[in-house]
């Protein structure tokens, strides 16, 4: 068996499409979706993404706002920052890149953002309406999981999954809205007890646990759909290369389909970060929610 492969890569082109398309219809009636992105010092890697986001913002017409701030920033500064985005109609969502500088306290900086413009669906009452199947924004990563599993099952009840990491950012959120979808859900992680064995049992395994190729073709059941969240970088010939939490090569050979890394299920979290955008401007304005965008 030779796995099918979820390109991640294309589904985000066509949901970047989709919140275009919606974009502009919201435009003829005066309403354009802000984006506003807060990035504390200098880390070169937060600028890279910083700079992609405020590209593809601009490319689906919404505004884009950025605020940079140096390294040495204070709390309290940073949250007077938030606390004008929070004020700002323009502004509807807003995302304070990580990691932040080791002064700040990034769980307090989370929560002092309003949770209507949370589009990163970290702060603690979005996780709260998450996990008590309420209406909430969803963090990025496991939406745009969601995606591609509901593209490529279609219904997703009563299938069983096992999600391998338990993060705050994708591992407990992803088991949060495949339970909402009906699936039989185990949460793994890295000291579970014979975890080969129970990622056999899985139809969707869910790879989250941020360790390069941890994850063997013989962990997964014939047939299964595997989503490999995790980016690594390792180091092959001299050369940086990036791998998944999965061992793509042999999981490939055993599995349905499978995401691959790169072109996987990262593209689909900057695609799912303006979705969750269009669905707060929404939201804030009182209008229809794209459909298709949310969980």
């Amino acid at each position: 068996m030779t796995a099918k492969v979820i390109d991640g890569k294309a589904f985000a082109a066509r949901v970047r499409a989709q919140v275009a398309e919606h974009v502009a219809r919201l435009a003829g009636q005066g309403v354009v979706p802000g984006l506003a992105v807060v990035l504390v010092g200098e880390d070169p890697a937060s600028q890279i993404y910083v700079r992609n986001k405020g590209k593809m913002v601009a490319e689906v017409g919404m505004a884009g706002f950025e605020r940079r701030l140096p390294a040495d920033t204070s709390e309290a500064d940073l949250m007077a920052v938030v606390a004008e985005l929070n004020a700002d109609p323009a502004v509807h969502g807003i995302l304070v890149q990580m990691p932040l500088p080791g002064h700040l306290n990034a769980d307090l900086v989370i929560n002092a953002i309003d949770p209507a413009k949370d589009v990163d669906g970290f702060h603690i009452s979005n996780v709260g309406l998450l996990g008590t199947g309420q209406k909430a924004m969803v963090p990025c990563t496991p939406l745009g999981s969601l995606m591609l599993l509901r593209d490529h099952l279609g219904d997703l009840s009563g299938l069983e999954v096992v999600v391998v990491g338990r993060s705050n950012i994708v591992g407990k959120p992803m088991a949060q809205l495949l339970l909402a979808q009906n699936c039989t859900v185990t949460l793994a992680h890295s000291r579970t007890r014979n975890l080969p064995e129970v990622c056999r049992r899985a139809d969707i395994l869910v790879a989250a646990v941020g360790r390069p190729r941890m994850i063997q073709g013989d962990w997964v059941k014939p047939g299964a759909t595997v989503i490999d969240v995790g980016i690594n970088r390792i180091e092959v010939d001299g050369k940086t290369k990036l791998v998944g939490d999965v061992d793509y090569a042999s999981a490939a050979e055993v599995a349905g389909a499978i995401t691959p890394v790169p072109g996987g299920v990262g593209p689909m979290t900057i695609a799912c970060l303006l979705a969750n955008t269009l669905t707060a401007c929404c939201r804030l304005n009182g209008l229809p929610e794209p459909a298709g965008l949310t969980a």
